[in-house]
């Protein structure tokens, strides 16, 4: 094990428990703890060192950002 992997690991599992039991119930706070083990993922992903999948994997998160953030944006529009 690498610590890349360990890491990942570690991170994946407390930003699961952030998206689990989020402290302020606001959107903004939500989208971001979903970051979280987004990146423990990515480390993983890089412990083994597979290109293809990780590519796929970052470009799935910047539009899935995308349109969470939008969704954000208009229901808290009035």
């Amino acid at each position: 094990m690498t610590a890349e992997f360990l890491l990942g690991l570690v991170i994946l599992g407390i930003g699961v428990l952030a998206a689990v039991f989020p402290r302020p119930k606001t959107y903004v706070n939500r989208l971001i703890n979903l970051e979280i083990p987004a990146f423990g993922l990515l480390l993983v992903m890089l412990s083994y060192d597979e290109t293809l999948a990780l590519l796929t994997f970052i470009a799935v998160t910047a539009i899935a950002t995308f349109v969470l953030v939008r969704v954000i944006e208009r229901r808290e529009a009035p």
